[in-house]
């Protein structure tokens, strides 16, 4: 479980371990970690997953703990408000490798381990997307960039592993309220704010995702999925209602 300090990925280990899972943590702030491992009995590992190379040793540590690996969730994120007219240059590329290499790089670490679990009875990967994958941001160009790559990863991973024994689920939570991502108090339109939903409840969709072999999953879904679809039909026509969306002054570069 990355990015598993705070939030979805907090939250998910806690349910995913009262269900029978044992979890191995893994984050860069070890001090919230040990607190959650207390908690729940988890394991800690600490990683920043967007380091390529760090993911590999990572992958080698868990590994020779734990050489089946039933289940990988790929959460771990960060927020890049602003527009590409605007946004800082080291936040597009940072935002690209933790948002979308990260998961890239956490699951070829961890390959033998989901693959020896399949020949047992089978393996999930779980990728943390957002709507923000199906929908053109332009208040957070960047992050959904980096999340329409990641969404697009995990449809192909799921048709790359089609009969190997892993399910790929991708999980696509709308404005969700956490430490990283405060959106009651980021966001600039009231309607917006209607709509946001809690941890808990991405953690509910996560675990249902796996139970039931659920590919994709909108949470809530409405309305980001209809969002999503009239990106795709009517792009012009979402560019308008994003055009009137913002984060309020002084908020563009929060980040975790």
């Amino acid at each position: 479980m990355t990015g598993a300090s705070s939030g979805i990925g907090e939250e998910t280990a806690r349910l995913l371990t009262a269900k029978g899972w044992s979890c191995v943590l893994v984050a860069r702030r070890e001090d919230r970690l040990r607190v959650l491992a207390e908690e729940i009995g988890g394991e800690v590992e600490l990683c920043d997953i967007g380091d390529r190379d760090a993911v590999s040793a990572l992958g080698e540590r868990i590994l020779a703990r734990h050489p089946a690996i039933h289940l990988l969730v790929n959460n771990a994120g960060m927020p890049a408000r602003g527009t590409y007219l605007t946004v800082d240059p080291e936040l597009v590329e940072r935002v690209m490798d933790v948002n979308y290499h990260g998961g890239v790089w956490c699951t070829r670490a961890l390959m033998p381990g989901l693959q020896e679990a399949a020949s047992a009875g089978g393996a999930h990967v779980v990728n943390l997307v957002s709507v923000a994958g199906t929908v053109a941001f332009a208040p957070a160009g960047a992050y959904a960039a980096a999340k329409h790559a990641q969404l697009a990863y995990s449809r192909s991973l799921a048709a790359a592993l089609r009969g190997s024994g892993i399910s790929v689920h991708s999980v696509l939570p709308g404005f969700v309220e956490t430490e990283g991502f405060p959106q009651k108090n980021v966001l600039k339109s009231g309607l917006l704010r209607r709509f946001v939903i809690y941890p808990p409840r991405v953690a509910e969709a996560i675990l249902d995702a796996v139970e039931k072999g659920k590919r994709e999953v909108t949470v809530p879904w409405f309305p980001y999925r209809l969002i999503g679809i009239a990106q795709a039909v009517a792009p012009g026509v979402v560019a308008r209602f994003v055009g009137m969306s913002d984060y309020k002054r002084g908020t563009s570069r929060l980040g975790r």
